[in-house]
């Protein structure tokens, strides 16, 4: 059992995209798997925030930003001592695979399911408060009732053009909050302030703290410096104040 919990905070706004990314997909395969009719309005619900998030923003091309710049990266520090090259390798096997198959896709991503009547149809009565009945958009009460095997065939199909971002994703979120180990901090106070090295590729803060605190950490600030509140709710109003304790906690800066 997990007994920390961990609060992230990003550096840059392609960070912050994919992090909403990688927690809506983790909520789709969630209510995807379900067999209620609310399990498939909720996952319906969920892909077409990833969408509306696809039509806001040129997704492949960030991806493979960000992944030719961790090969970049790492292709530099291939012959520095101390490295494993074989597992370095591995790694850099992995994002030429990834973007292989991101580059071998024309188009904008999902672009045909943006299109459709019925997804257009459901996002303009989402809009309004229990605007999905059965009166307002019969074609979609009908999919709703269908048996669990078209639906999941459905679901599946709708998704699939996402699938390798999804991976992409993943990857680069994984090797980002894995790039440095994490140190015991201590806030006084409730307060820590960090300051990043300008010259330093930093990508994320991750802020790690025991559940039997009673705090959350409240992040704020740029790539150069980082202000780290430890709040608490108040007995008498339960409003947010800062913890006038000190509180241990690990901090991770992580790179790449």
């Amino acid at each position: 059992m997990n007994n920390t919990t961990t609060y992230e905070f990003p550096l840059n706004e392609r960070i912050r995209v994919f992090i909403r990314l990688e927690q809506l997909f983790q909520q789709f395969i969630h209510f995807s798997m379900g067999e209620t009719i609310s399990d498939k309005r909720a996952a319906i619900s969920v892909l077409l925030d990833i969408m509306s998030i696809f039509r806001r923003n040129d997704l492949k091309s960030e991806v493979l930003k960000e992944l030719d710049r961790q090969a970049s990266v790492l292709g530099k520090i291939a012959d520095s001592d101390g490295v494993d090259k074989e597992k370095l390798q591995n790694i850099l096997d992995q994002l030429a695979q990834i973007s292989k198959k991101l580059y071998a896709v024309n188009g904008k991503i999902g672009i045909d399911i943006m299109e459709s009547d019925l997804f257009q149809s459901i996002a303009q009565r989402s809009s309004i408060p229990g605007g999905t009945c059965s009166f307002d958009l019969p074609e979609y009460h009908y999919w709703l009732e269908q048996d669990e095997p078209l639906r999941a065939k459905d679901l599946q199909h709708w998704s699939n053009p996402f699938i390798d971002i999804h991976t992409a994703i993943d990857f680069i979120l994984n090797f980002i909050r894995n790039s440095r180990s994490a140190s015991h901090e201590v806030a006084a106070a409730g307060f820590f302030q960090i300051s990043l090295d300008k010259n330093q590729p930093f990508q994320l803060i991750k802020v790690s703290l025991d559940k039997s605190i009673p705090c959350f950490a409240e992040i704020s600030g740029g790539k150069h410096r980082c202000t780290i509140r430890f709040m608490e709710l108040s007995a008498d109003d339960n409003r947010q104040v800062q913890s006038t304790g000190d509180i241990p906690f690990t901090l991770t800066c992580c790179l790449f």
